[in-house]
């Protein structure tokens, strides 16, 4: 496995959090700001370098850039400039040494949760979802459309993909259920999955496991694992506790999914791919900036993994 971290455009501390923990490599999120251009090469390695230059190497790009993707997804008169946009930018990621992106198809809502400070062990806070206290804003779109949305963008960019060697890894939908509102959600079960990365036949598209949406899926990890090895790209690593309608986050350690028999299934797998950290909670006493990205519980988390890698990488050696 490639452990990295999910890591912002400008240093922070994160950044030196990472190193410190032994993490040399980058899932990273391209700048939100609205005048930053995703086809300019010379600004995507402006911001690779500043990482290298911090002993950072960046490897994922982590989502699709929302100021193209939002307008994919959801099929508007800015689709195919988008699409267009970010083609030029898989070329660019290949210049800098990016290969593999990870994307969804959440339309409008993203991942969604109706809480941010519900309480886990020892003070600590978590996010959260309650389908009761979720409160649509009246967008509509029904499942037809999303479907051929969804084609028609891999369609368009699974060939450009194969010749740049850009990996897509389609992330499921989170929360995995078949709509919020009157959006529809496309991607909320393994056979659902297995059916979008079958839309284009391409060793370059397959699926981000993040492991605890298969969970509340109602999937079978030992299941799920194995049906998808050769198309796992990356990997989240999270766990949740809950239903899919009513979950919370958890410590990597506290939750339904027995970590260790995951990672244990992934190697069984064959599965050596980049893996970063999910979702974490909000230690007592911290400041929290964006709610299950917060520090102290990342340190945790990190730990917690490499700890797991370490010991089952050990056992097979003594084997």
């Amino acid at each position: 496995m490639l452990l990295t971290d999910y890591l912002r455009t400008e240093p922070d501390a994160a950044w030196s959090l990472a190193l410190q923990c032994g993490v040399t490599h980058g899932t990273i999120r391209l700048p939100d700001d609205p005048d930053y251009d995703f086809t300019d090469l010379s600004a995507l390695k402006a911001v690779v370098d500043r990482f290298k230059s911090h002993g950072i190497t960046p490897v994922v790009l982590e989502p699709l850039p929302n100021q193209l993707h939002d307008h994919i997804k959801t099929g508007d008169a800015l689709r195919d400039e988008s699409i267009e946009k970010f083609i030029k930018l898989m070329s660019n990621l290949r210049e800098v040494g990016i290969h593999t992106v990870c994307f969804n198809f959440m339309a409008h809502y993203g991942w969604t949760r109706t809480d941010t400070t519900l309480p886990e062990r020892g003070g600590a806070t978590v996010t959260g979802f309650s389908l009761e206290r979720f409160s649509p804003d009246g967008f509509t779109l029904d499942r037809e459309t999303l479907l051929y949305n969804y084609e028609y963008f891999v369609k368009a960019v699974i060939p450009y993909a194969e010749r740049y060697d850009i990996r897509l890894a389609l992330h499921p939908d989170d929360p995995p259920l078949d709509r919020l509102g009157n959006v529809s959600r496309i991607f909320t079960s393994l056979d659902a999955i297995k059916r979008g990365i079958s839309t284009v036949s391409s060793p370059n598209l397959g699926v981000t496991f993040c492991q605890a949406c298969y969970q509340l899926m109602g999937e079978r990890l030992d299941e799920a694992i194995p049906a998808l090895a050769d198309k796992i790209f990356f990997i989240h690593f999270r766990n949740v506790r809950g239903i899919k309608t009513n979950f919370s986050e958890t410590f990597h350690d506290n939750g339904d999914i027995d970590m260790a028999a995951a990672m244990k299934l992934y190697i069984e797998n064959g599965i050596d791919v980049p893996i970063r950290v999910d979702h974490v909670p909000t230690f007592a006493g911290e400041n929290s900036n964006v709610a299950g990205y917060d520090t102290l519980g990342r340190l945790f988390a990190i730990g917690y993994l490499k700890g797991i890698i370490d010991g089952l990488n050990a056992a097979r050696n003594i084997c």
